[in-house]
């Protein structure tokens, strides 16, 4: 069945700053879905169980895709090409470890449920992550430019959506984790410039550039999930998400397309080697 049509944003500067992808300064109430005007929730024991179950699935999705992240990016600590990509990539794991850990301080809130489920995300080992995008390894320095540039871009969007959202503790914790993931997203761009531009003098080539540009954009884009969602919908209506998935993926493609030019690099069709649709 069709989603419904999504509860509107409120009007005005700050909604509009919001909905766009801006920071605004941060508001007790809730600015939209079917609680618009009311004081976001700061407890769990205010919440309806249905939107409990919601966030806990949100948080454990979240979480996963943080500490898979370190798994892939590890061998390349002692692997990158040069000082200073071995010293970001330090920093990118730090980064993945810090925003895992505030994914699961939102799980415990949830009581001895939140607590077993981060003990089940920390006991899992590579190729038992939910995303397929968590479960491919880094074969190349091509796969680690394109996996920030494009799967970690996603991951700002989905952290930009939960901007002000109905949970307090949640919301605070965006701007650190948006101002953190900047790093990562330039770090991706430079990397597949330079191996479009230098080649063998850094690191690779173009044609392995634009192979990992292939390899990851369909992913990246498969990350936003199912169109026509029902959970984005709900996350929608409880306050949680502004963005439907289409909507959030309509954003990222018109983000994306010039950056990759200007890298010299082209993307394949959005519906190429997709599994996600």
């Amino acid at each position: 069945m069709a989603d419904s049509p999504s509860p509107p944003v409120p009007h005005g500067p700050t909604s509009k700053a919001l909905k766009e992808g801006g920071t605004i300064e941060p508001v007790r109430e809730i600015l939209w879905g079917s609680s618009a005007g009311v004081r976001k929730y700061e407890t769990t024991h205010e919440m309806p169980e249905e939107m409990q179950q919601l966030i806990v699935k949100l948080m454990v999705v979240q979480a996963d895709t943080e500490f898979a992240s370190i798994q892939q990016h590890r061998p390349w600590l002692d692997n990158a090409p040069t000082l200073e990509d071995r010293w970001i990539e330090a920093r990118i794991v730090a980064d993945e470890a810090r925003h895992g850990l505030q994914a699961c301080r939102i799980l415990k809130d949830f009581g001895d449920g939140g607590q077993k489920m981060i003990d089940d995300l920390l006991a899992k080992r590579e190729g038992e992550h939910k995303l397929d995008a968590f479960n491919m390894r880094f074969d190349t320095w091509g796969d680690v430019g394109a996996f920030t540039c494009f799967v970690d871009r996603v991951g700002v969007y989905q952290l930009r959506a939960f901007q002000e959202c109905s949970y307090g503790p949640l919301a605070r914790a965006m701007p650190l984790m948006l101002s953190e993931e900047q790093l990562h997203l330039n770090f991706g761009v430079s990397v597949l410039k330079r191996m479009a531009k230098d080649g063998p003098r850094y690191a690779g080539s173009k044609e392995e550039a634009q192979a990992a540009v292939n390899k990851w954009y369909p992913r990246a884009l498969d990350m936003f999930g199912h169109s026509n969602s029902e959970t984005s919908r709900r996350a929608i209506e409880w306050g949680l998400k502004r963005w439907t998935n289409e909507e959030a993926r309509a954003r990222y493609i018109e983000e994306i397309v010039p950056i990759v030019r200007a890298a010299g690099l082209e993307l394949p069709n959005p519906e190429f080697d997709r599994r996600i649709l």
